[in-house]
């Protein structure tokens, strides 16, 4: 027996040494799902499986990365760097790359973001002359995204008879045209949006048997990491990939099943045995994270959900603690209780603030815990908040970026015509759009050739337009031969951004400075690690693809020290702290008010609770208020209803909750859940996290280290820190180092490109 499958117990030595059909592997909380799915590869790939044939999905980069490192480490990264492993995303755009000339597409296609698919539906709404305050860009977003995941093309979305009934019933009969000319426009500007990536997958593969027989022929063995997870057309696509060879495995847990708002079927993790003909199950169910009543309460909680997959998950770790269920007088006392445990269990039992996380099912309730912690000058962080690449500055300069690799990108182009200001204004901007739409090309087509498109403008306007054009048309040029970071800088100067941002030294502009100092920093960064790791040249395009699929997780900031983290439980999964403090326990919070008439809904709210106390290592806390300040005025709560779900055994009530009877039906108060229903459309903002600075980026190469490195040397890499040569191999310019920094892990460093010095001798 391989050494490394000692480590697995024997459910997970059985799930990972089963290669000969399809498998679903049920892991629960904490049950090393992630090791089981690094073996599996493992195990592939020395039992014959050739790296680039070996697809493994993901739902975030991070998780990839993670276990591509892990893999490294069982058989190398020269093996390890073949695999296909990334997010359905990110491995579908590498697809279309290749294919998309074959459904009407170049390989040089834009991915738009929420950001872009909301100003392009905008558009649209205007130009139908449609009243915006019913016609709601977020909410058709949200139908167009459902009948995409759905894999509904517009024609068939406005043929259909229960669709066009709904609209109906909800007045807004126009969102099919709208779907037809968002398809068309995103068509004619040579984009697509991240539905997109899937729906143009599938459309590639259901319509081209030898495209689709190509990569059933590559991919021999395919891996799925969280299946609950996956929505209609990542199901079929890997449906579509299997059904020649049939080796599928895939890895999830149906009671962590919480994402249906996005388009997740749990019906795809239910029903894969019936769905995969011959495909046999494992059940991962030791827990290694959470002590035993942690895990018996959750246990006792999931198996009130009548739609499941029957298991039970046990931990042979110490007993623990019980939960600690807190009453709060009110919402504001609520927070003060739960940051003074906090406070106390930091200062008498040595927790780092780290080690604490406090979760709530809606960002607005992080207020009272925000204003608690200021109080007591507790550092603390909000997981997850505006992303970087969402500052309107960083935008911008995205959209330039986007502007040099597809000048097709509508609005990309719509963002940067006329900022900084070139004299460009609104009335010609439509008259572009009028003109591309009537001739139906882009609208760069339009400015390239005003005078064959017709496009009714002066002479004025149209040498400002032919200046524009040929700024971008010298970006374009760049692009083939000078790097990420060379061309993004050239960029930032060029377009007049950098004198626009530094023309002032408020604080508001001294901000965007920094921001944009950090753009190029990250530019940098992300361009030599290419190098040192690919020896290849690392385009803009690239950059850009790498930015567009960032995911939530991915976009969190590291931040230097221990902080207390706050976040949604939503956010939550994946993660795990030693102590969890479960908040807002009350009915109209936890469960949500839309789960109120739906038993599917509220079973998935008990899923989304089960979530929350399997992120806790140590310790578990729940706590609620009986009254909660709204509109005004203090309004009456009652314990959520989730409370009575958990054996009372595994509970320990504190001083004011021993009166609770764990087991009564609590009245329930539909004015209450509505008052913060509505309440809770108000989206909180809260104060960032200020990222740090890097302002050395101008450090010179120091490879001529490269050729007397030794294993045992200490290095300080300009961006890595601290590391220790563990292992050296290969030859002059393809000499490379692997090196085990204090904080960054292990980095595979080609010494030619690598940016270090050694610090001892």
């Amino acid at each position: 027996m391989i050494d490394y499958l000692n480590n697995l117990n024997p459910s997970q030595q059985a799930a990972v040494t089963y290669c000969e059909g399809p498998s679903l592997v049920i892991a629960g909380a904490g049950s090393g799902k992630t090791r089981v799915l690094t073996y599996k590869i493992a195990y592939l790939l020395e039992h014959g499986y050739e790296p680039w044939k070996i697809l493994a999905l993901t739902f975030t980069n991070k998780a990839a990365a993670e276990m591509k490192q892990r893999i490294a480490k069982q058989v190398g990264n020269d093996i390890a760097k073949h695999l296909w492993m990334g997010t359905f995303h990110s491995i579908f755009a590498r697809i279309l790359r290749f294919e998309c000339t074959a459904i009407g597409f170049t390989s040089n296609f834009t991915i738009y973001d929420a950001a872009d698919s909301r100003s392009l539906v905008k558009s649209i709404i205007k130009e139908l002359n449609l009243d915006d305050k019913i016609y709601k860009p977020n909410m058709i977003l949200g139908l167009i995204s459902r009948a995409k995941n759905m894999l509904i093309l517009p024609e068939t979305y406005a043929n259909d008879k229960n669709v066009r009934h709904m609209l109906e019933e909800q007045r807004v009969t126009e969102i099919p045209q709208i779907y037809i000319n968002y398809w068309n426009r995103c068509k004619q500007a040579g984009a697509m949006d991240f539905d997109d990536l899937l729906l143009n997958t599938y459309i590639l593969f259901n319509s081209s048997e030898d495209i689709l027989k190509k990569y059933q022929q590559k991919f021999k063995y395919i891996l799925v990491d969280e299946y609950q997870d996956t929505n209609y057309a990542q199901h079929c696509i890997v449906k579509l990939l299997s059904g020649l060879n049939n080796h599928v495995c895939v890895v999830g847990d149906d009671a962590q099943s919480i994402y249906s708002f996005r388009g997740a079927k749990i019906d795809n993790i239910l029903k894969f045995t019936q769905e995969f003909e011959g495909a046999k199950e494992f059940k991962l169910e030791q827990n290694y994270r959470s002590t035993q009543t942690i895990v018996d309460a959750a246990n006792s909680l999931i198996e009130k959900n009548k739609l499941q997959i029957r298991k039970k998950v046990f931990s042979e770790n110490d007993k623990g603690q019980p939960i600690e269920l807190i009453k709060a007088y009110s919402d504001r006392e609520e927070g003060e209780i739960v940051v003074s445990k906090i406070a106390d269990m930091h200062r008498r039992l040595d927790y780092e603030y780290d080690d604490f996380a406090i979760l709530y099912r809606t960002n607005a309730q992080s207020r009272i815990f925000e204003e608690a912690l200021r109080k007591r000058n507790i550092p603390y962080k909000i997981y997850g908040g505006l992303s970087f690449y969402q500052r309107k500055e960083i935008k911008d300069v995205m959209a330039y970026f986007r502007m040099a690799v597809n000048p097709m990108d509508e609005e990309a182009f719509k963002r940067v015509l006329n900022y900084p200001s070139r004299g460009i204004g609104d009335t010609t901007l439509k008259k572009i759009i009028t003109v591309a739409a009537n001739h139906k090309v882009s609208l760069w087509d339009v400015i390239s050739d005003p005078v064959t498109h017709e496009c009714p403008i002066n002479n004025s306007t149209a040498q400002k337009l032919g200046i524009f054009r040929s700024l971008i048309v010298s970006f374009i040029e760049a692009t083939d031969t000078m790097d990420a970071a060379s061309l993004g800088e050239m960029i930032m100067k060029d377009s007049g951004i950098v004198a626009d941002v530094y023309k002032d030294n408020s604080p508001e502009d001294v901000s965007r400075q920094e921001n944009l100092q950090e753009l190029l920093n990250g530019l940098k960064d992300f361009t030599i690690s290419r190098q040192e790791e690919d020896n290849a040249f690392v385009s803009l395009t690239d950059f850009l693809q790498d930015v567009s699929l960032l995911t939530d997780q991915d976009s969190d900031k590291n931040i230097d020290g221990a902080k207390v983290t706050l976040m949604t439980i939503h956010a939550a999964k994946g993660l795990e702290f030693a102590n969890i403090f479960i908040v807002g326990m009350e009915e109209g919070l936890f469960p949500s008010p839309q789960s109120e008439y739906s038993s599917k809904a509220l079973e998935e709210e008990r899923r989304l609770f089960y979530v929350a106390i399997t992120r806790a290592r140590e310790n578990c806390f729940l706590s609620y208020a009986m009254n909660r300040f709204l509109y005004g005025k203090m309004s009456f709560c009652t314990p959520s209803r989730f409370l009575k779900d958990i054996d009372p055994s595994y509970m320990k009530m504190d001083d004011d909750s021993e009166g609770i009877d764990m087991h009564k039906n609590f009245d329930k108060q539909p004015d209450m859940a509505s008052q913060i229903y509505k309440m809770l459309q108000t989206p909180a903002t809260h104060p960032k996290d200020k990222a740090p600075i890097n302002k050395n980026t101008n450090s010179s190469n120091s490879n001529k280290n490269g050729c007397d490195l030794q294993i045992g040397q200490h290095i300080e890499h300009e961006r890595f820190g601290i590391g220790e040569v563990i292992n050296l191999e290969g030859e002059g310019d393809n000499r490379k180092a692997t090196v085990k920094f204090k904080y960054s892990g292990e980095k595979n460093l080609l010494l030619r490109f690598a940016r270090f010095k050694v610090i001892n001798e």
